[in-house]
């Protein structure tokens, strides 16, 4: 069985097709996936679809990307990961490409969702996109490692990935690396500790090969899982033995969740 470890679910153009693609999740033995927040607003739907479907978790946060949204307060976030379909805390993060001026509030934001997880007693899921030292300069400064968590849709090298590692984080990889010239996160993909892999999809983004440029969804997962399989010169099924039994030591309550 292969779990998806981040995908949104809840956005409109998955949504729509909810019941197909859960039928080709079950057909491609993807037992299970979480549906990420990246708001507070659009949240309720996130965990609707949680609360509807045995196989979908969720995640509370507030993306770094967003702005015209309403800021989480440590306490609100805590609160609502109390729920027992909510197994992290997150999408959180830092993202430069779209704030080049590297925003204070941004990095506040960041703090309080990793104080919110160390008090929610929760891992993270966190997104870190042309910001690395920062990222990993809060997260040390913040105790991130308490809680450990997911660096998601990692791109970065395996130095960064070493760094990562040390303070307690999975490196959970999409389908960017099944793209042909993504050598370095190839590199990566053979590289980190078997019992440290997690795997996504991202969707609706990032779809692997063959269907890159498409829209994506959890069923391709699989694609990413044959990637890393193909890389390091074993089979598929023990990457999804692997990345499975890590994903559900990392939430442990996801596998109860999952059967009620």
């Amino acid at each position: 069985m292969l779990v998806d470890s981040h995908c949104h679910l809840d956005f409109p153009e998955l949504a729509e097709n909810l019941p197909q693609l859960l039928d080709l999740m079950q057909k491609n033995d993807v037992g299970s996936a979480v549906c990420i927040g990246v708001n507070l607003e659009d949240f309720p739907r996130v965990l609707a679809l949680a609360e509807a479907h045995s196989q979908l978790l969720a995640t509370v946060g507030v993306h770094p990307e967003a702005t015209d949204v309403r800021e989480p307060t440590v306490a609100e976030l805590v609160n609502l990961a109390r729920h027992p379909k909510v197994v992290a805390i997150g999408e959180t993060g830092l993202d430069y490409y779209w704030h080049k001026d590297q925003p204070e509030w941004q990095r506040q934001r960041f703090r309080n969702h990793i104080r919110a997880a160390r008090e929610a007693g929760k891992p993270l899921v966190i997104h870190n996109r042309e910001a690395t030292a920062d990222t990993l300069r809060l997260m040390a400064e913040e105790g991130a490692g308490q809680v450990g968590g997911i660096l998601h849709c990692f791109t970065e090298t395996w130095e960064v990935a070493e760094q990562a590692l040390a303070l307690g984080f999975h490196i959970s990889l999409s389908g960017i690396v099944t793209f042909k010239n993504a050598l370095v996160i190839k590199d990566v993909a053979r590289r980190v500790p078997l019992d440290r892999l997690l795997v996504e999809t991202d969707a609706p983004y990032l779809a692997p090969v063959p269907y890159r440029g498409k829209l994506n969804q959890p069923a391709y997962v699989r694609y990413v899982a044959e990637e890393i399989a193909r890389l390091r010169d074993i089979s598929v099924e023990e990457v999804a033995a692997a990345t499975t039994d890590n994903f559900f030591r990392l939430f442990p309550q996801a596998r109860t969740r999952m059967t009620q």
